[in-house]
């Protein structure tokens, strides 16, 4: 089975949002994915919990946390969101970097944006990689 991780800088908005739909949409026996982020908030963005109830994911009780070696250990692919530099090299995994706003602070409407950009790009992901259900 593959791992991916999705990783921003706080993990409290796109890299949420990305692995939700990405292990809404994937076949679970082909593909996982995590969220983390470099300097991760305490919290998943309010604005971005509201979206995401929209569509009729919870991420009420997800939690940020911090990309660390031991955890990308073993990732098959890094998809970072907006951390540059900060984001770390994986060893042996694929990489990919979505240029995604950062949702924090936007209105409804950006959000939803984001969203579905979000969304878009993982139903991409998976339907490339063949991890469909």
């Amino acid at each position: 089975m593959k791992r991916i991780i999705f990783a921003c800088v706080h993990n409290a908005g796109r890299s949420q949002m990305a692995a939700a739909f990405f292990n809404l949409l994937a076949d679970p026996m082909k593909a996982r994915a995590i969220s983390a982020g470099t300097q991760p908030g305490e919290r998943v963005h309010p604005e971005v919990v509201t979206a995401m109830k929209e569509v009729g994911i919870d991420l009420t009780d997800a939690r940020p946390q911090r990309l660390t070696a031991a955890l990308a250990k073993d990732a098959s692919m890094l998809v970072t969101m907006g951390c540059g530099d900060e984001c770390p090299v994986v060893p042996g995994a694929e990489r990919d970097d979505w240029p995604l706003p950062d949702p924090k602070g936007r209105t409804t409407e950006e959000v939803r944006k984001i969203r579905d950009d979000v969304r878009l790009r993982v139903e991409a992901l998976v339907q490339s990689k063949q991890w469909t259900r």
